[in-house]
């Protein structure tokens, strides 16, 4: 945790940071193990809200999982865990509490679309808009593979308009990139093991996978106990985002 004290004010200036090692091998090889029981006992019986694919039909081609701990114990307990929890406690500087029970985010190789531009707290819809998402990769992150590129600074400016993206399971992107977003852009890579943390409102983005490797990661939200949904800006956004995903599994 010592690292982790010495990027605090990375956290808070830039919106996102990158501890390195943040698990041991140990850690991500059990981490593996369950991700692959997971996908191979549970994914084929999941609803179609909880298992999103590139090509639909092609199980090869798994893209995103959703709510992992509602299906398997292993991934509620791990959520949490103690050293993820006092982590995104000293990041968002108060008690919290679980957003999104583990989540799985995949480019497969050479089919991986892009991922637009966005702000999760768009799609969290909080009052106040604070809540920390740890990313843990269990590929090796490039550029070539689709690494999340931030835009520095950004979780300070508020929520900014989004639009229909057409990209299944990230349904709203940014309506109105421009030329400074690119600009204060940072491509961050990481290896198993790293932990990526942001801010909920930070601007981010990925590239397409265009390398014959997989950009696997797990993500667990986590949200300021005292935060409430605005339940009107969630109903509206849950709606855009079914009859998307309907639209999209049904060509």
């Amino acid at each position: 945790m010592t690292e982790f004290t010495q990027n605090l004010d990375q956290f808070s200036d830039d919106g996102f940071i990158n501890l390195k090692g943040f698990l041991s091998p140990s850690e991500v090889e059990e981490l593996e193990h369950h991700l692959q029981q997971y996908i191979h006992n549970i994914v084929p019986k999941l609803p179609p809200t909880d298992a999103f694919y590139e090509v639909e039909g092609k199980p090869e081609t798994l893209k995103q999982l959703q709510a992992m701990g509602k299906h398997d114990p292993f991934f509620y307990s791990l959520a949490e865990n103690s050293k993820f929890s006092a982590l995104a406690e000293k990041l968002l500087g108060g008690k919290v509490t679980i957003k999104e029970n583990m989540q799985f985010f995949n480019k497969p190789a050479r089919i991986g679309k892009e991922t637009p531009p966005h702000q999760d707290g768009y799609y969290f819809c909080l009052l106040p808009s604070e809540a920390v998402t740890l990313w843990l990769p269990l590929d090796k992150i490039a550029e070539e593979n689709g690494c999340i590129r931030y835009v520095r600074g950004s979780h300070k400016k508020g929520i900014r308009p989004h639009n229909v993206s057409n990209i299944l399971g990230f349904s709203q992107g940014i309506a109105d990139w421009n030329e400074a977003d690119d600009q204060g852009e940072v491509k961050v890579l990481a290896e198993p093991g790293d932990l990526l943390a942001h801010h909920c409102d930070i601007i981010h983005r990925a590239g397409a996978n265009t390398s014959p490797r997989s950009r696997r990661a797990l993500a667990i939200v986590f949200k300021l106990a005292s935060t409430v949904e605005d339940t009107t800006a969630l109903k509206r956004y849950l709606d855009s985002a079914t009859q998307q995903r309907l639209k999209i599994q049904a060509k």
